[in-house]
């Protein structure tokens, strides 16, 4: 249950893609995470940048002072299992994959999911995505997603593989005062495998 706990609660947030760069992924992720600052310690990757949006940036998060409780993850595809991998060396419980191009994307893509399991089985890391959405958990001000709106605290819990289908879950709980317990949105739900073992071989 800790790998849980380090989604929804986690005390440290590190964003791989933070960018300044406004209307994209990188930056509205960023944006709705500085939003619970008070609440956790958020740290910006960004190898080019040296502050974002008066944050002090990091390279990379094997150069973070500590190990981030959660990684969130915005970058190409193709850069995901390196990022995985340092995360897990560094002792990061779990992770959001916002990124795309995975199975969606033919052989390449799987190939890439089959590595980020095998690591992250290796450690213990826990992942939501990739390709989706994210995740929320108004009580404690985590908004892990690249909505641009976001939920009040509540009593209900959502789960949804579509971020479509969350986004407008979410712009429609807005509109009527409706708020959550915790929110996510869980894409091509990679973590599920390590109970089928699919790619255990």
């Amino acid at each position: 249950m800790n790998g849980i706990k380090s989604l929804f609660e986690p005390a440290s947030v590190a964003l791989v893609g933070a960018t300044d760069r406004k209307g994209s992924v990188g930056y509205t992720i960023f944006q709705n995470l500085l939003a619970g600052k008070a609440r956790r310690r958020i740290y910006p990757i960004n190898p080019k940048k040296e502050t974002l949006c008066e944050e002090k940036c990091f390279p990379s998060i094997t150069a973070l002072p500590e190990a981030p409780e959660l990684v969130v993850i915005a970058t190409s595809a193709v850069q995901v299992p390196a990022i995985i991998k340092e995360a897990c060396e560094k002792g990061t419980r779990a992770a959001v994959i916002i990124s795309s191009g995975f199975k969606e994307a033919g052989e390449e893509g799987i190939a890439r999911e089959k590595e980020i399991l095998t690591t992250a089985n290796a450690y213990g890391m826990r992942i939501i995505g990739p390709n989706c959405l994210g995740i929320l958990r108004p009580s404690s001000e985590l908004n892990a997603t690249f909505a641009n709106r976001t939920a009040k605290p509540g009593g209900i819990a959502f789960i949804s593989q579509s971020g479509a289908l969350g986004t407008a879950v979410l712009d429609w709980a807005v509109k009527r005062d409706i708020g959550f317990s915790a929110f996510a949105s869980l894409g091509s739900m990679l973590d599920r495998l390590r109970r089928t073992h699919r790619y255990a071989r």
